[in-house]
């Protein structure tokens, strides 16, 4: 606990604390419709393949709004990301207290959802900023901590499904923004960017309306066949025509990081375990009442169970991952999310074994979360914020095809089965590539600072290696 406290001492407390709350409002009204769906459900009639659509989309538009953010990053102070964020991701609030009626319209839904999306982009924003005002050595416990943010999935089912029993879901997503306006006032006050800044920052905020423009129209246009698709096939095509909007605009020097081997392995392993997570978290109560008869309010409890595993545990994967390297760690913790997927999928568990179950991936998807976004910065020093928002937009394309497949095998198959055993199957493959590139991301991604020796020290395969310090002069 000591060396914890000395290392949020090193850099700036309130600004870490502004960084973590502003994350953890967006994770709460990001997943808004997630926690509201048993009563959306309940009063719209919808399908099991539209109900993971609609708890999806908002998992997909934060996806392709990180790769904005991050982008934004790069060129726009934070502080003054963070605050349009939160303004932005208002507009569901106050169009549910000024038009309530509208509401009850399906695609009104998804239109809102994508908006709801913007408070997942935060991710983007929020680790960079904290990150900037702390030294390298401790970015793992620093990282964990804002991005820890993801306990804001707890309010979502402890507190929005007992307002919606007693208020309605309509008048809970209205007053869902008291959280918003709490939040602006801190990050106003608090929080602070040190990250360094590149170019135009007007390329990066006309790309960013405009994609938001494009998803408003896509998505419910490709749900309601305006384009002439239509279909589970067209939904699934989702993420991949929406980041390829994104990428298709952004310069060329970061589009070259798909050139990179390492950042196609690390959005896959992203894609699984923060997509495990807020996929899961997005659709686990539906997945409660369907194969275990939960009441809404049960379900929602124990959405909060596990979101508050996952969030709480995620420090302690960058904790670790500081330790002794994100790498192996990774290894131990794809290995135990392909498994509890295998259960899943083989075994129909009683109640309180599912649970139990579920408890146990949830708690390896805060660890893997910690573990892998404390590789970042090492592996990519020099463009955090653009790998930040393209590997956070791949666990959010994870998040949707997470609860829109489950929907459409439960809604072919009657059964989840299929739908676990193909995501334990991409978890494996996963770890088995993880486990060929072992020795050479062992080289750059042990990294600790050395008070004795006033270096920075390393393993490599042949055992500890010291890396040379640059200083630049003032």
């Amino acid at each position: 606990m000591r060396q914890v406290i000395k290392a949020l001492r090193s850099g700036n407390p309130k600004a870490l604390f502004a960084s973590f709350l502003y994350f953890d409002t967006g994770f709460s009204i990001w997943l808004l419709l997630g926690a509201l769906a048993p009563f959306i459900v309940q009063e719209l009639n919808l399908s099991p393949a539209q109900k993971g659509f609609m708890v999806a989309v908002p998992v997909l538009s934060a996806a392709v709004f990180r790769l904005n953010f991050g982008h934004m990053y790069q060129s726009i102070d934070g502080k003054r990301i963070a605050l349009m964020g939160i303004i932005l991701s208002g507009i569901p609030s106050l169009f549910a207290l000024l038009f309530p009626q509208l509401l009850s319209n399906y695609t009104v839904l998804l239109l809102l959802g994508v908006i709801l999306g913007l408070g997942g982009a935060s991710f983007a924003v929020a680790l960079p900023m904290a990150g900037s005002n702390y030294p390298r050595e401790v970015q793992g416990l620093v990282l964990g901590l804002a991005a820890a943010g993801n306990i804001g999935a707890v309010l979502d089912g402890i507190l929005f499904p007992p307002l919606a029993k007693v208020f309605g879901w309509k008048e809970t997503m209205a007053m869902a923004g008291i959280l918003l306006i709490i939040t602006f006032f801190v990050v106003f006050l608090w929080a602070k960017d040190k990250g360094e800044k590149e170019g135009s920052p007007y390329h990066a905020l006309g790309l960013f309306f405009a994609t938001q423009l494009f998803l408003l129209i896509l998505i419910p246009g490709l749900y309601n066949g305006w384009f002439g698709i239509k279909g589970k096939e067209a939904l699934l095509l989702l993420p991949l025509i929406g980041s390829s909007f994104v990428f298709a605009f952004l310069p060329n020097k970061y589009r070259k990081v798909l050139l990179e081997r390492d950042t196609w392995l690390m959005i896959l392993i992203y894609s699984i375990t923060f997509g495990g997570f807020v996929g899961m978290s997005s659709y686990v109560s539906l997945y409660l009442i369907d194969q275990y008869a939960f009441s809404k309010l049960s379900a929602g409890a124990l959405m909060s169970l596990f979101a508050f595993t996952g969030a709480f545990i995620r420090p302690f994967g960058g904790y670790i991952a500081d330790r002794i390297s994100g790498v192996r760690a990774l290894l131990f913790i794809l290995a135990g999310i392909s498994g509890v997927y295998m259960l899943l999928s083989l075994l129909s568990l009683p109640p309180f074994l599912g649970i139990l179950a579920l408890l146990v991936i949830f708690a390896f998807f805060g660890l893997g979360n910690g573990a892998t976004f404390q590789l970042v910065p090492q592996r990519w020093p020099k463009a955090r914020g653009i790998m930040a928002g393209l590997i956070g937009a791949a666990g959010g394309f994870g998040g949707f095809y997470l609860p829109t497949v489950l929907g459409m095998v439960k809604e072919a198959t009657g059964s989840y089965s299929a739908g676990f055993f193909l995501f334990s199957m991409i978890a494996l493959t996963a770890l088995a590539l993880l486990k060929l590139v072992h020795s050479q991301w062992m080289e750059w991604a042990y990294v600790r600072y050395d008070y004795e020796k006033d270096m920075l020290t390393g393993i490599a395969p042949n055992g500890r290696i010291a890396m040379e310090l640059v200083y630049k002069g003032d």
